[in-house]
């Protein structure tokens, strides 16, 4: 395969994931907005130095997902402004040097979505088909097993018109139906909506469930989770073989990128939990015709050691098409933050390695913080996921940005009790900002750093294999110029080895003169050198 040469914004820049409810109130009312976002843009453009920002769905949603159900794709949801504040966000941003990568939600809308309210008031509606109804089975119950993600079956019977609909997450959430024409013609008028306003891409929520298997075979039953421990929850005892990924997904996304194809410069990235590299792989398309790239999710779920997380590193790097490119996560809305899962101790080499590898980065809002999830009391949970299954609530990542000290912490007023509590009242970016050892600074010096070194942007990557089992350390090489990086994952020194004498650029626990050719990295540092 081969994919037909694009306009490269989107290989060197650095995205950023702002959840709109929790970046900065501008109403005083607890929740965060889209004029709140447009205020905290030059933070973005100037402070921090990213290039792009992913705003999570922001459209007319009745919340039961937060906005993950879409009750209007050509609008804004009143809680977050107005269609004029989004316009007025985008020209901001783009005055700013700034892209704008908005959610788009095509595998399912809201239950109170005026197609959906058409579709099932009658089974003859020229939108019925616009959904997946099925029948009863004999015994009156649903066409095949499938599960809801949510929890419980993914059908719920309709009394009205005695039919069952699909629902791969929420019952509020019903599935639409990509094989209908008319309704895959409304969702690129959608995308057309926003690409005519300006917008540069789109982040495509779940963009590997939007086809499921025509038969409607049940699926198997699972023998273990990838791990070969005992399922999480319900929805882990089956092989999802059937309800989502069928091979007509990447006709779909062809679609889709036709559309996109009608506008310069636009972007589109996939929401695609796939762990099979070489079918993640399919979703780049054929000869430019698929997502510019499927998120690529493994860091995410790596141990912290670095054999495993080379391995997924190299593994991506073999997966992609000839012509593609790679990216990398290390936290997003739907995961525990890093400093949650591998310890504060480990955030600043993270934020080395995700700023240096080759590939886009995707930043989390508050990463540059070093911010852990914060704690919601029992019973006080916000999540709908988390409700259900408490171990799985993800309200913890999702905590208001912290733009100051004091109550309110700058992102509402502070007599306000915002919609989830602060993760860590004594941490903010006005602590940090001037301070040359915090995490932001260093975020701050990696970003210019990328920013003024094209080795690392779109430079070659090649893994060096100095003290491997401990340190994870490659080469990044563009035209004459070479980059080292080296980052320890133990908690105790370790040697690392470069090849040739180097002198040190950046580092997360203080500066070394001179040249060397070896060193003893600290527990958990990472370094720069060239």
């Amino acid at each position: 395969m081969s994919i037909t040469a694009q306009s490269d914004w989107w290989k060197s820049a650095v995205i950023y994931q702002i959840y709109p409810r929790s970046f900065q109130d501008s109403t005083g009312n607890g929740v965060g907005d889209l004029p709140g976002i447009t205020e905290r843009l030059e933070y973005l453009s100037g402070t921090l130095g990213v290039d792009a920002v992913w705003i999570s769905p922001m459209f007319p949603s009745p919340m039961a997902d937060f906005g993950y159900d879409v009750s209007d794709y050509t609008d804004v949801e009143p809680l977050f402004g107005t269609l004029d504040d989004a316009d007025e966000l985008i020209e901001k941003a783009h005055q700013l040097g700034l892209k704008v990568i908005i959610d788009w939600v095509p595998n399912h809308s809201s239950d109170q979505h005026p197609w959906f309210l058409e579709s099932r008031a009658d089974r003859n509606d020229p939108k019925r088909d616009w959904y997946v109804w099925a029948e009863p089975d004999d015994g009156g119950q649903p066409p095949n097993n499938w599960l809801s993600l949510f929890g419980g079956p993914a059908w719920t019977l309709d009394d009205a018109t005695q039919e069952y609909y699909l629902h791969s997450f929420l019952a509020e959430q019903p599935d639409l139906n990509w094989r209908n024409p008319m309704l895959v013609d409304a969702m690129m008028d959608t995308l057309r909506f926003w690409l005519d306003r300006g917008v540069d891409g789109f982040r495509m929520d779940v963009a590997h469930f939007m086809a499921k298997d025509p038969l409607m075979r049940s699926n198997p039953m699972a023998t273990g989770t990838k791990d070969g421990t005992k399922a999480l929850n319900e929805y882990d005892t089956q092989e999802h073989l059937y309800d989502k990924g069928h091979d007509d997904i990447f006709a779909v996304h062809a679609r889709i990128r036709d559309v996109l194809d009608e506008y310069d410069d636009r972007f589109a990235v996939g929401e695609i939990h796939e762990s099979d590299w070489e079918r993640w792989a399919k979703y780049y398309g054929t000869d430019g015709d698929g997502l510019h790239m499927p998120f690529n999710f493994s860091l995410l779920w790596a141990s912290w050691d670095a054999n495993d997380f080379r391995d997924k590193i190299i593994a991506l790097e073999s997966a992609l098409p000839e012509g593609a490119w790679g990216n990398h996560v290390l936290g997003n809305h739907d995961e525990p933050r890093f400093a949650t899962r591998f310890g504060p101790q480990r955030v600043r080499a993270a934020a080395v390695l995700l700023l240096t590898l080759k590939g886009t980065p995707t930043l989390y809002y508050g990463e540059e913080l070093g911010l852990v999830d914060c704690v919601v009391e029992p019973g006080h949970e916000q999540d709908p996921w988390g409700k259900r299954y408490p171990e799985l609530n993800r309200d913890g990542c999702r905590s208001p940005m912290q733009w100051a000290s004091g109550p309110g912490m700058g992102f509402t007023l502070p007599d306000i009790v915002p919609w989830l509590p602060f993760a860590d009242p004594e941490s903010s970016v006005t602590d940090q900002v001037d301070d040359p050892t915090s995490t932001l600074s260093l975020y701050r010096s990696l970003l210019e750093l990328r920013r003024t070194t094209p080795a690392l942007t779109t430079g070659a990557m090649t893994m060096l294999t100095a003290n491997q089992d401990h340190v994870l350390s490659f080469s990044r090489t563009l035209g004459g110029e070479t980059v080292h990086v080296a980052i320890n994952f133990t908690d105790a020194p370790q040697p690392c080895t470069f090849p040739g004498s180097v002198t040190q650029v950046l580092g997360t626990a203080g500066s070394r003169a001179g040249t060397f050719s070896r060193v003893v990295l600290e527990p958990n540092e990472a370094i720069v050198v060239r």
